[in-house]
């Protein structure tokens, strides 16, 4: 993959301002002026005039010759007339020429080698130890360093070259480079990946990679809790105490949800929860948004159309769409003009480009927590139990590697079947003579949990039951949920008004019954949607900041995916408690007071508060 013509050309416009004959050359006022119309034909991308000028100024300036000729040659290769370049650096001498241009000629022949198929002088020539770039050839020569790794079959060596390249690009060419570096590391393979994965140390810059190409390659891997260490919405210091730090409000934020079809009940929660935070920034006196919703309409091409409305119509950041074949279909767009906060992850697992951020509920963050959780209780030995629904099999794979990674042993492992008695699960764990150090984590809906802790309990197998949130109805239910006594399970803090600057949740629902039960975590999920829009670009900018949410602490990784860390709730006598500790508890808004109002406008009719 080379680099698009929008990010070459500003290597080009880089290179005509800073080119230079040697000081010592004195210039006659005619070379200055056909120099600087060829920098003029070059930067307004006429490179093959350019190229013309450039050589008509080398049969002008003999004694800057080789300057021109070079400068004829990389015109040429912008043209996409790499051939004609080839006699021009035949013809020039790499001893005459001084400040940036050896490494540009150096470059220019790399190209030249790969054309020809000769991968090894174009890795000679990349590879250089003595040779410095200058700034602006730098990310050309890790793309041809990459380019040249790949045609000796050194995969690895490539997609480190790529990652190195990853933070210096933006738009189409880092999301076309993130694809080519994964690409480049799947070709490595799992077990080559593993290995070298065991041999990193923590905080290692290929070890977030490595794990996105194991995921890719269908192998869970650890992901432990991210680094929670400043709120954002820090108060400055100054005449304004009210300013709050890393808050930026866009003056128009478009919302995509599919209104009918399968997610229309989903979408319909969401929204809700939008909203009410919406509401509530009122509240706080913060400004707001001007907020428009679109239908995305569940499929690719509908989920398309309705993000370049929304561009059309003036978003200055679009919010959804939700399901992950939409996600997939705007992620895949060449450009993005405006940045996107996905509500989903796309379904191929693509990284998403800069300017593109992904939030999601999914289950395999609440397995991984599961397991730091037990780890750090002093467990070492789990048995999993599960349901066959996707959600509970996508956790307790995410429960196994993180467990695992932990130093953990996994004793036994079973699935629930269709039926109510569960004593040939139970029974296939062999857990007759577990461990004292041992803990069981299970991922399966209320009604099945009812029926699977008493039968734990008959046979005297009475270990620490862990959970994720499926195991809680999202209410109060003590007389069936008496069995559940003694279970943790994670979840939104905002589920039990755990997480202070939150409208209460209690007031919400007793108003709303879309935050009631189970839709509580969509609704709360529609909430953060909202919460995160002033926060996103510091999120990004400061690792280890994060957002005190209704689904848990937000933060971002080096990827754009926002990250959630739930707290911890426990049965006791039927009711579910949160569990102290285990939430850091701020009590900073997550709005910023004071400021003006903006108007609220809807495409589709949102719920009035």
């Amino acid at each position: 993959m080379r680099l698009y013509r929008t990010a070459v050309l500003g290597l080009a416009i880089s290179l005509a301002m800073t080119a230079c004959v040697p000081p010592a050359v004195q210039r006659s006022p005619a070379e200055v002026s056909a120099s600087l119309h060829a920098e003029a034909l070059a930067r307004q991308g006429q490179f093959d005039q350019a190229a013309r000028a450039y050589l008509d100024l080398a049969q002008l300036a003999p004694d800057s010759r080789d300057h021109y000729q070079l400068q004829a040659a990389e015109a040429y290769r912008q043209e996409g007339k790499l051939e004609l370049a080839v006699p021009l650096l035949a013809d020039i001498k790499r001893t005459r020429l001084t400040d940036s241009d050896p490494v540009l000629y150096d470059l220019l022949q790399a190209e030249v080698a790969l054309s020809q198929h000769n991968a090894a002088r174009a890795l000679q020539l990349t590879t250089q130890p003595t040779v410095a770039p200058p700034q602006a050839l730098q990310l050309r020569l890790l793309e041809l360093r990459s380019r040249a790794m790949e045609a000796s079959g050194d995969y690895w060596g490539a997609a480190r070259s790529r990652v190195e390249m990853d933070d210096r690009l933006t738009g189409l060419d880092n999301a076309q480079n993130r694809k080519q570096a994964m690409a480049l590391l799947n070709r490595v393979g799992a077990e080559q990946l593993k290995q070298r994965a065991a041999g990193m140390r923590p905080g290692d810059r290929m070890l977030p990679w490595i794990n996105e190409a194991l995921s890719q390659l269908g192998v869970a891997v650890a992901r432990p809790q991210p680094s929670l260490d400043q709120p954002v919405g820090t108060l400055l210091p100054g005449d304004n105490a009210a300013v709050r730090e890393g808050y930026k409000m866009p003056g128009r934020v478009a919302l995509l949800l599919p209104m009918g079809g399968n997610f229309a009940g989903a979408s319909s929660i969401i929204r809700e929860g939008f909203f009410a935070s919406y509401a509530d920034a009122a509240r706080n006196r913060a400004p707001r948004a001007e907020v428009r919703v679109y239908d995305s309409g569940g499929t690719a091409a509908s989920a398309v159309k309705a993000y370049q409305q929304a561009v059309d119509d003036g978003a200055q950041l679009v919010i959804g769409p939700l399901t992950r074949g939409e996600v997939s279909a705007v992620f895949g767009l060449s450009q993005l003009p405006v940045p996107v906060l996905a509500l989903n992850h796309p379904d191929d697992k693509a990284l998403p480009a800069s300017g593109a951020s992904e939030f999601g509920l999914l289950p395999e963050t609440e397995g991984a927590q599961a397991a730091d959780h037990m780890a750090e209780q002093g467990l070492h030995s789990a048995y999993t139990i599960v349901s066959n629904d996707d959600f509970a099999q996508r956790a307790g794979s995410a429960f196994k590697a993180e467990f695992e990674a932990r130093g953990g042993t996994l004793a036994g492992s079973g699935t629930l079947g269709s039926g109510v008695n569960y004593a040939s699960t139970i029974g296939a764990l062999n857990a007759g003579a577990a461990a004292s150090d041992a803990g069981i984590f299970i991922s399966m809906r209320p009604q099945q949990a009812r029926l699977l802790l008493p039968q734990l309990h008959l046979v005297h197998l009475n270990l620490p039951v862990f959970a994720t949130s499926h195991v809680y109805g999202g209410a109060d239910d003590a007389g069936s949920n008496r069995d559940l006594d003694g279970v943790e399970f994670v979840d939104a803090p905002w589920l039990f008004d755990a997480q202070p600057g939150l409208p209460s949740h209690d007031d919400v629902a007793n108003a709303l019954p879309a935050a009631r039960g189970v839709s509580a975590r969509l609704f709360a999920f529609g909430m953060d949607a909202w919460n995160l829009v002033p926060y996103l670009d510091w999120l990004h900018a400061h690792p280890g900041s994060y957002l005190p949410g209704a689904s848990g602490q937000l933060t971002a990784d080096q990827f754009g995916r926002i990250r959630r860390v739930m707290i911890w709730a426990k049965f006791q006598d039927g009711l579910a408690h949160p569990l102290s500790g285990s939430l850091q508890m701020d009590s900073v808004p997550v709005a910023s007071p004071p400021g003006q109002e903006a108007s609220h406008t809807s495409g589709d009719n949102p719920p009035s508060y």
